[in-house]
């Protein structure tokens, strides 16, 4: 039976610095979110700007990520690729060195033949061929490519398929619907955190945890506890936060972020670009709307 999953997971950045992976300033912030009530982290997702980093380089952070998180911090690794044989390959390399999961980008490149079979057949391939539990991540801003709630359906029930993280804009409640109880499905930003959990979600995974993971984490608890007007108040301000800065800036709007709230963020990795001083300008006014200063 695979793990259950709950509560608040930061899809942490990767920290650059003159182009290369900083090693120092990852360790610096795992040690700071130790310190917090995260749940864990997704470790090489799209904040972590997986796509832009070689294989050695994905290895050398999730190592740091898994020696320097706390006791009670879990792991998700990103280590999907377009094939089902790399896929497997480097999902096992994740296994070995210590992840508790591993999170799969939906295949999008010949997104005209990815047939819900075909995508049926991929993640259940996956599974079982590792001893860790999967995690599919529809990202549908990223890919293209949205799973429907028929794959959702069908894999739910898996031993080694545990949840999902989804990102979509269709709503969380089509997969809550049709899911087997033992899948835990995880919203994929602050924005639908709160109705999520309305629905029966199990958390979330949630960009602007990188930043202010305190908030983000009250918002989950008070939930848990029953204030559900306390977690609605708290929804509408860190949804109008969340809206400039990954919703408007992305990548690099979030680790400006992490600047203002004293982490390291440092540059996204070329083509990327820096945020401007306009545009920082904005995000700190926000932060401050927001009663985060």
């Amino acid at each position: 039976m695979a793990k259950k999953i709950s509560g608040i997971f930061a899809p942490i950045t990767t920290c650059f610095q003159n182009e290369k992976v900083s090693l120092d300033h990852l360790k610096e912030n795992i040690r700071k979110y130790g310190e917090t009530p995260l749940s864990g982290f997704l470790v090489l997702g799209s904040n972590g700007e997986n796509k832009s980093l070689t294989d050695d380089e994905k290895i050398e952070i999730l190592e740091i990520v898994l020696k320097e998180k706390a006791e009670h911090q879990l792991v998700m690794a990103g280590t999907g690729y377009e094939s089902t044989r790399q896929t497997i390959s480097f999902s096992k390399k994740a296994s070995e060195i210590g992840a508790d999961y591993v999170s799969l980008l939906t295949p999008s490149y010949f997104k005209k033949r990815l047939t819900d079979d075909a995508m049926i057949k991929y993640y259940t391939d996956v599974a079982e061929a590792l001893t860790i539990p999967v995690l599919p991540y529809n990202a549908p801003g990223f890919t293209g490519m949205t799973i429907s709630p028929r794959v959702i359906e069908a894999i739910s029930r898996h031993p080694n398929i545990a949840g999902m993280k989804d990102t979509s804009l269709d709503g969380i409640g089509r997969y809550l619907e049709v899911c087997g109880d033992d899948f835990d499905i995880l919203a994929g930003t602050i924005n639908t955190l709160f109705p999520g959990l309305a629905l029966g979600a199990s958390g979330g995974v949630v960009s602007l945890a990188n930043a202010y993971p305190q908030p983000c984490c009250e918002l989950y608890k008070i939930f848990k506890e029953g204030d559900v007007e306390g977690a609605r108040k708290l929804h509408f301000r860190l949804f109008r936060l969340n809206h400039f800065v990954s919703g408007r800036y992305g990548v690099a709007g979030v680790k400006y972020a992490m600047e203002v709230a004293g982490y390291y963020g440092g540059p996204p990795r070329l083509p990327l670009f820096p945020l401007n001083d306009d545009d920082r300008r904005t995000i700190k006014e926000a932060i401050a709307d927001a009663g985060l200063t």
